[in-house]
């Protein structure tokens, strides 16, 4: 911290305090939010045609915009097939690892999934956001450390694919949730983990996201700042504030000098730091 009492983070929008930045990777750094939103409305799509023709039900199809937003976005391929399930009242088996893609259960929907995802990133390719990328620069150039958080099991083959994997100094992907037996987003754990692998605290730390499920956990862990990246337009800014959010931003790099945030609360109680 300087002598006029900014931090390094001076002219990144962060607070004073931070040392580290936490990315989340889908529709941060990389445009494969749109690429994980096609592959689910292709999974969920094909899976809703079989089991209303099985039961009789009339399901609408899934919506990639307000059904990814609010159920599956920032989360694991479980967590995320369970809230969608859920919000249409469908009750699967979790099933197991090892299930086949058309088995109709929590694990199967997800495997049919990731082989969606991969199918469409290898025709589409994961490409950058480059005002973000001009802002990990930044963050690395004023000294700050940097990770990358996500839900995705595919973060090292996107990161290397994407050719920016040398500009983090750690990972915590869907892999490390499951090792770890993380609790995914909106629970804070990911995010702690993320710091902890950096070396800092929660009040040391600024996360970037996108989602809603993400900015909670943010928020639920009390990082320093909590970037909300609006890439929808619409309403979903205003949400990713009333889901905790500090600051909303259309591209990081709309951050690069400007002020910290000022601080107006203190931490919940009893709060992990």
């Amino acid at each position: 911290m300087g002598d006029d009492g900014t931090g390094a983070g001076a002219g990144l929008g962060l607070a004073p305090s931070v040392r580290a930045c936490l990315f989340d990777l889908d529709g941060v750094l990389t445009q494969t939010a749109k690429i994980h939103a096609a592959a689910w409305k292709k999974t969920f799509d094909t899976f809703l045609h079989a089991y209303d023709k099985r039961t009789g039900r009339a399901d609408r199809p899934f919506d990639q915009y307000s059904d990814y937003e609010n159920y599956v976005d920032g989360k694991t391929r479980e967590d995320g097939t369970r809230s969608f399930l859920a919000s249409r009242e469908i009750t699967l088996p979790e099933g197991g690892p090892d299930d086949a893609p058309d088995a109709e259960t929590v694990y199967s929907i997800g495997q049919a999934k990731q082989a969606a995802f991969m199918a469409l990133l290898a025709e589409h390719g994961p490409q950058v956001y480059d005002g973000s990328v001009r802002y990990v620069h930044a963050a690395r150039a004023a000294g700050l450390l940097t990770a990358v958080v996500t839900s995705s099991a595919n973060c090292a083959a996107i990161l290397q694919a994407a050719e920016i994997s040398d500009l983090f100094d750690a990972t915590v992907d869907g892999n490390d949730v499951a090792t770890q037996h993380l609790h995914g987003k909106p629970a804070p754990d990911s995010y702690l983990a993320g710091a902890k692998a950096v070396g800092v605290t929660a009040a040391q730390a600024a996360v970037f996201e996108d989602a809603l499920s993400g900015v909670e956990s943010g928020r639920a862990g009390a990082f320093a700042t909590v970037v909300g990246v609006d890439r929808v337009g619409g309403d979903h800014a205003e949400h990713l504030k009333e889901h905790g959010a500090t600051v909303v931003v259309k591209d990081l790099s709309d951050l690069i000098s400007v002020p910290p945030p000022t601080v107006d609360h203190e931490p919940e109680p009893g709060v992990a730091q």
